[in-house]
């Protein structure tokens, strides 16, 4: 499911929040978004970011060797606890560089 259908079934009364996750550290990000592509320009911000530092520099020991994977996860905050609708792997940060998924085409 693309963001425009996302945003339009928030627009047709269902209710919808996207946080950003580095799935690779099961670590939520800081921030809550009201559309997916709202998100993502969140992750084009990082992406143009050095991979060392923050936000992007990985939690871990090994953190030279490793990177961020960073996933938009989309809720229903209509419900206790939010219930995950969808997932999409969307950025990839490392010392290589950045990486845009496939899923997320036409991104700088």
């Amino acid at each position: 499911m693309n963001g425009r259908s996302r945003d339009a079934r928030r627009r047709s009364g269902g209710t919808a929040m996207f946080k950003i996750e580095d799935e690779r550290h099961a670590e939520l990000q800081v921030g809550e978004f009201a559309t997916f592509d709202d998100a993502v320009a969140e992750l084009r911000r990082r992406a143009h970011l050095p991979w060392d530092q923050q936000p992007n520099v990985a939690p871990c020991t090994n953190w030279r060797n490793c990177g961020r994977y960073y996933e938009v996860i989309e809720y229903d905050d209509s419900v206790r606890p939010w219930q995950e609708l969808s997932r999409t792997l969307v950025l990839e940060v490392d010392a290589q560089g950045a990486r845009w998924s496939a899923e997320t085409p036409n991104q700088t």
